[in-house]
């Protein structure tokens, strides 16, 4: 454990939160080394991407949240209603965005007498995939309850990519290595407002459950 990481936890689990402000995993029992161990491997990665001037990712599977963070401090936080994933064991280090959202951009009236807004919030999309290098797949998807047909067609993502996994060890006679994959499903304004924050290499960070 580098001596950075080690000072950063102490200041974080000894600094009471103030104004509500949230504390660095209130929920680490540190009594588990393996939870503890997998929180210093995340804020590492955190510290290192809280010296530069850009926003990033941390899923936290364990609270089952993602929060939009710059410097270091929570910007915005997305519940997660639930989640999948295949080779979590590999979900280390940080990942940067190669593949946004796909958003279809309106038609400009120019004959209209106001100011059009060329994108919203409202054009962002609520069921994508977003791809990552090193090779991971996070695809985002709403609750079932509020959009059934999106909902279907997530899944369906999941299911095919399942079946193409199977049948290629099944051709192959072997065990075909797998890239981590990830879905996720959330609300679907909150699936909107990730689409809105991603940017081309905005980098994120998995923290992982140690009982899975």
């Amino acid at each position: 454990m580098s001596v950075c990481a080690v000072l950063f936890i102490l200041l974080v689990l000894g600094t009471p939160s103030q104004a509500g402000e949230l504390e660095a995993f209130p929920d680490l029992h540190l009594n588990d080394p393996g939870a503890v161990q997998e929180a210093t491997r995340v804020l590492e990665e955190e510290v290192k991407l809280a010296t530069r001037a850009q926003t990033y990712l941390l899923i936290d599977l364990v609270t089952q949240t993602i929060q939009i963070k710059g410097r270091g401090i929570e910007l915005h936080r997305i519940p997660i209603v639930s989640w999948s994933a295949k080779a979590v064991q590999n979900m280390k280090g940080a990942y940067r965005l190669i593949t946004r959202p796909p958003v279809i951009r309106r038609k400009i009236d120019p004959t209209a007498s106001v100011e059009q807004e060329p994108i919203s919030l409202a054009d962002m999309p609520v069921d994508y995939t977003l791809s990552y290098t090193p090779p991971l797949t996070v695809d985002v998807a709403p609750v079932a309850g509020e959009n059934p047909v999106q909902w279907l067609r997530a899944h369906g993502k999941r299911w095919w990519r399942n079946a193409k996994d199977w049948s290629d060890s099944f051709s192959t006679g072997q065990s075909v290595p797998q890239s981590p994959y990830l879905q996720l499903e959330v609300s679907a304004e909150q699936a909107q407002s990730l689409a809105w924050s991603a940017v081309d290499g905005m980098a994120l960070v998995i923290r992982r459950p140690t009982d899975k």
